[in-house]
C-alpha cells in the first residue's frame, strides 16, 4: 500500500509522524461524482488475482476521514472485456451532499468525489467549451483559468485543391479543428454540430444559464449556439453556388506536433476529384445540420436563421440531381477520408429535417418512401455515428411530431425495443457499461457516450428511469469507473488521463493537456505502433488502452467523441 506523509506535528518532544493513504486504482468510482437522488456505484477490482473478496466499505469525509455510510460489497463477478473479478459497492442509500471518498480496509481509498444537484456543471462546462479550444482560424486564449493555454490565429492561408474543380484563394476561417489533426471535414461536423444543436434542443434551459467564457458571452445568444455558429460559419463556406457542399478543407498531409498558428501548410478544399466535385454525404450531412439551425437560431438572430434555411433548401436540390457522389481522397490527399459507401442515411437526415423545420409536403414524400430501408439502424447494438446517421433522422421524425402516424409508432416502437434491451445488458454487466464485445473499436468511449445519447432520446419518447440510469452508468465508466481507475476526460478528476493524441497539448510545452477532451478509449485494433509496442494481442479487448501521446489509435481526441458527452451532460445539468 502507498503511503504518502500528510502532516507533521510535535507532541511531548516526539515528532509523530501522520500518514494517509494515496488512492488506489483498485477502486474504480466517478472522479466528478453522483447526483443525490441517483443511483451510486463504485467497483472493487483486486490487484493481485489471488486475493481473497472484500466484504465491506465505507464512504468518508476528506475533512478528519470519518465514516459517514457502510455497506457490503457485492461478490465478485468476472467481466470478460477486462478479465477483471469485480465487486460493487453500492452507496444508492446515502444521500448526503458534499466530499468523499470510498474506503475499503485492508485495500486502500479511492479518489475524491462530489455528490451535488450540480455535480455535472463543470462536467459540461469544459467538454462544451473544448471546442472554443479547437477553434480555427483565430487565435484562441482559454484565459486566466488556464494561463498559457493559447494559440495565435492559424491556417489563415486557404485555396482549392485541384480536386475541388475550381481554383484560386478560398477563405480559410471559422470551424473546428477535428482531432488531434487540424483538418475541417463536413461530415463528421455535421454530426458533431447536429448533436449540439440537439442538445441545445432538448435542453437548453440548462444549457442557455450557463457562460462558456467565450469572446461572444452576454452579447444576448446562449453560449452554446455561439460556440456551435463557429463551425456553423466554415460550413457555410464550404457550399459551391451550385449548391452542393465540398468535402473538406485540410492541408495535404498532416503537418508535424505544432501549434496551430506555426502550421504553414495551406488549409485547401478538398472535392471528388471529378465533376460534380462536392459529395452527396457531406452535402446531405450540410442539408441537415442548417435546417436544425435555422429553427435554433431563429429567435435570436432571424437573418442568420434565414440564411441557413436557404443554404439547406439549395443544398437540397443539389442533392435531387446528385444523389450518391461518395468521396475518396484524391491522389496527393492523406489527410482524414471520412468516405462512406452510400449517402442515403445522410439524405433521409435531411429531409426529416427539413420536413420538420418548414414543414413542407416534399421533405414529408421523401422520408415516408425511405425510411421503412432504415428502420433497422434503431438496434440495441452500433448506436448512431458520423457514417450512419439515419437514426437521428428516424428520431426527429418523432421529436418533431412528424405526420404518420404509422411510420412514428414504428420509430418509436424500435427506439423503445433497443432501449430496452441496452438498459437490460447495462444493468448486467459487471462494470455496468452498454459496451459490447464488438463496439471495443477506434473510439469505443464515443460509443458508450452514444448509447447515453440513444437511452436519453428513448427517455424523451417514453420516460423511463432505468434508460436514465443506464445513461449515467457510461457516463460514470467514462469519468473513472473503469477498469484503468482514470477519468477519460482531460482535466476532469483527479486520475485524468494525461497524454492525448492532440497537438496542441503535445506542443505547448505545458504539464497538463487542454481541458474538456475525450479519450478515444481501448480499442484493440491497435492500428498505431506505440500500441503494437507496448500491448500484446492478447491484452483484453477492454484493457486495449494506454496513456501515449503517439497512441493514436486509443487516445487520439475528436469532436464528434465529445459531442454525445456534452449532450448527456446537458440532459444531467
Amino acid at each position: 500500500m502507498n503511503l504518502r506523509v500528510f502532516s507533521a506535528c510535535l507532541l511531548g518532544g516526539f515528532s509523530l509522524q501522520v500518514f494517509a493513504q494515496s488512492p488506489t486504482i483498485a477502486i474504480k468510482v466517478d472522479q466528478v461524482g453522483y447526483l443525490p437522488a441517483a443511483p451510486k456505484l463504485a467497483m472493487f477490482v483486486p490487484q493481485a488475482a489471488s486475493a481473497a473478496p472484500r466484504k465491506a466499505f465505507s464512504i468518508r469525509k476528506p475533512e478528519g476521514n470519518s465514516a459517514v455510510f457502510s455497506g457490503s460489497l457485492s461478490d465478485p463477478v468476472l467481466d470478460s472485456d477486462t478479465n477483471d473479478s469485480v465487486q460493487i459497492a453500492d452507496f444508492s442509500e446515502f444521500k448526503q451532499t458534499g466530499n468523499f471518498y470510498l474506503q475499503i480496509d485492508g485495500v486502500g481509498r479511492s479518489w475524491n468525489f462530489r455528490i451535488a444537484p450540480d455535480v455535472f456543471k463543470r462536467a459540461y462546462y469544459l467538454t462544451m467549451r473544448s471546442y472554443y479550444g479547437q477553434r480555427c482560424g483565430t487565435e484562441v486564449n482559454l484565459g486566466s483559468e488556464f494561463p498559457g493555454y493559447r494559440h495565435g490565429i492559424c491556417h489563415v492561408k486557404g485555396g482549392f485543391d485541384p480536386s475541388a474543380g475550381k481554383a484560386g484563394d478560398h477563405a480559410s476561417a471559422y470551424g473546428w479543428h477535428d482531432a488531434g489533426d487540424y483538418g475541417r471535414y463536413v461530415v463528421n461536423g455535421g454530426i458533431t454540430t447536429g448533436t449540439l444543436l440537439w442538445a441545445w434542443e432538448l435542453y437548453g434551459d440548462s444549457a442557455d444559464k450557463l457562460s462558456l467564457n467565450l469572446p461572444e458571452s452576454a452579447n444576448g445568444q446562449p453560449d452554446i449556439l455561439n460556440e456551435i455558429r463557429w463551425n456553423l460559419e466554415w460550413m457555410l463556406s464550404m457550399q459551391d453556388s451550385d449548391g452542393g457542399v465540398w468535402h473538406k478543407q485540410t492541408s495535404d498531409h498532416f503537418c508535424a506536433f505544432i501549434m496551430p498558428d506555426r502550421d504553414t501548410l495551406p488549409s485547401v478544399v478538398v472535392g471528388t476529384g471529378a465533376a460534380p466535385f462536392k459529395s452527396s454525404c457531406a452535402t446531405a450531412d450540410f442539408a441537415a445540420v442548417m435546417a436544425i439551425a435555422a429553427r435554433d437560431y431563429r429567435r435570436f438572430d432571424a437573418t442568420f436563421a434565414k440564411r441557413c434555411l436557404q443554404a439547406a433548401t439549395q443544398a437540397w436540390a443539389w442533392l435531387k440531381n446528385n444523389p450518391n457522389v461518395t468521396f475518396k481522397n484524391p491522389p496527393g490527399v492523406s489527410t482524414g477520408d471520412y468516405g462512406d459507401r452510400s449517402c442515403g442515411d445522410e439524405e433521409l437526415w435531411a429531409a426529416a429535417e427539413l420536413l420538420r423545420t418548414t414543414k413542407q409536403p416534399e421533405f414529408g414524400q421523401y422520408f415516408l418512401a425511405h425510411y421503412r430501408e432504415y428502420l433497422d439502424s434503431v438496434r440495441p447494438v452500433n448506436p448512431q455515428s458520423w457514417p450512419m446517421v439515419a437514426p437521428l433522422a428516424l428520431y426527429t421524425y418523432v421529436l418533431g411530431n412528424g405526420g404518420d402516424k404509422e411510420a412514428a409508432e414504428a420509430i418509436r416502437q424500435k427506439t423503445l425495443a433497443a432501449a430496452d434491451a441496452i438498459a437490460l445488458r447495462t444493468h448486467q454487466h459487471p462494470y455496468r457499461i452498454s459496451l459490447t464485445a464488438s463496439d471495443y473499436v477506434w473510439g469505443s468511449n464515443a460509443v458508450a457516450a452514444n448509447y447515453s445519447m440513444q437511452l436519453l432520446i428513448a427517455n424523451r419518447f417514453q420516460p423511463n428511469t432505468q434508460y436514465r440510469n443506464a445513461a449515467m452508468d457510461n457516463l460514470h465508466y467514462l469519468l473513472g469507473r473503469n477498469s484503468f481507475s482514470l477519468s477519460w476526460v482531460t482535466q476532469l478528476g483527479e486520475n485524468a488521463f494525461r497524454h492525448p493524441h492532440h497537438r496542441p497539448s503535445a506542443a505547448d510545452g505545458l504539464d497538463l493537456p487542454w481541458p474538456g477532451l475525450l479519450s478515444g478509449g481501448p480499442n484493440p485494433g491497435r492500428q498505431d505502433s506505440v500500441m503494437k509496442k507496448l500491448l500484446s494481442p492478447d491484452t483484453p479487448r477492454g484493457k486495449m488502452y494506454v496513456d501515449q501521446t503517439g497512441a493514436y489509435a486509443c487516445n487520439e481526441v475528436a469532436i464528434n467523441w465529445n459531442a454525445p458527452l456534452v449532450f448527456v451532460l446537458a440532459f444531467l445539468n
